[in-house]
Parts: C-alpha cells; sequence; structure tokens
C-alpha cells in the first residue's frame, strides 16, 4: 500500500474552503523524490478521504491532532479537490522547544488554522503536474516551489509524493512551513 501523508491532507482539506482552481501548481520536469511514497493501514479506495488517510498512518499523529484541535476535520473530510504538503511528526519534533503544545491550545487556534492551510492549495496536482514558481495556498499567501536538486516547498524536501486520497493528492514534506507572516518566537 502506499504510504498517505494525509496529515498534510487534512491541512489541505481544512484549507479548501471552497477554493476551485484546479491548476494552482505549474507542472515540472523534476522528480519530487527518489524515495517510496509512505504506507498506511488505511485501504485506497473511493472513500478514503485525506483524514482518514492521514489518520491510517502514525507517522502524522502530530498532524491529525493539530488537525482536529484546529477544528478542520470535517474540512478535511469535504469534496476538495485539495493537494496537502504534509509534514511528518519528526517534522513538528523540528519546531522551537513547546512550539506544538503552544499551538494546540484554544486561545492558539487561528494561528494553528492559519499554519495548517498554508500547507494547502486547492486542486489534485501530481508530481508531474509541479514546476516551480510561486503558488497561492488555501491560507491566502504564497508557497515558492523550486525543482532544482528535487522540489522543494519553502526550502523543506518533498520526501515523497502522489499519496492519492477520494479528495484530493498528499505529498510528504520533511519540515513545517509557516506563513512569511507567522513569528513563532512571538507564542
Amino acid at each position: 500500500m502506499r504510504k498517505l501523508l494525509a496529515p498534510l491532507a487534512l491541512i489541505g482539506l481544512l484549507v479548501s474552503c471552497g477554493s476551485d482552481k484546479k491548476d494552482a501548481v505549474p507542472a515540472t520536469e523534476a522528480p519530487m523524490s527518489s524515495e517510496a511514497p509512505m504506507e498506511t493501514d488505511a485501504p485506497m479506495d473511493e472513500a478514503t478521504d485525506i483524514v482518514a488517510v492521514a489518520s491510517g498512518n502514525e507517522d502524522f499523529s502530530t498532524l491529525v491532532a493539530a488537525v482536529a484541535a484546529a477544528g478542520l476535520v470535517e474540512t478535511l473530510q469535504g469534496e476538495g479537490p485539495f493537494t496537502v504538503f504534509a509534514p511528518t511528526n519528526e517534522a513538528f519534533a523540528a519546531l522551537p522547544a513547546g512550539l506544538v503544545d503552544k499551538l494546540l491550545l484554544p486561545e492558539n487556534k487561528d494561528l494553528l488554522v492559519k499554519i495548517l492551510t498554508y500547507h494547502v492549495v486547492s486542486g489534485k496536482v501530481m508530481a508531474a503536474d509541479v514546476t516551480a514558481g510561486e503558488v497561492p495556498t488555501v491560507e491566502g499567501q504564497s508557497i515558492t516551489v523550486t525543482t532544482e536538486g528535487g522540489v522543494q516547498v519553502n526550502g523543506a524536501n518533498v520526501v515523497a509524493t502522489d499519496i492519492e486520497a477520494s479528495n484530493g493528492v498528499i505529498h510528504v514534506i520533511d519540515a513545517v512551513i509557516l506563513p512569511p507572516d507567522v513569528d513563532p518566537s512571538a507564542l
């Protein structure tokens, strides 16, 4: 089975909130990753949404917890389609000490939603269709996609690609990306 990066996918679904741009990311000739896709315990069929895929993979337990704390579960179970750049538990662990715990507090819900939706773009963009450039996110600000020496999103490496869900696709990244106007030291 493919290892689904549902946690970020969940973020993507959360951010989907109605944008219908299907081709938000340009095509690319550069492969996103040479690594095999991650596996999940969730069966891949028409009823497997991004949240289900992410929940079936222990590598995304932090992302799944963040999606729940942000109140984005139902959004990510929505129709989509979404492209989610999903960070792993290791990516969340690399954030400054205590930041994840602070983000999960109810008083920081709006900031958490902002960060999670920054990982999502509208439409289903497969690895073969990615090109370098600025890409608008569901959050509203753009991410920078580069393709030289492997695909990166705001400097985070894409380590697994094309994890399909019934409502979009997940690409796994090795770092949490933050919108330019978010200062983690302010928490």
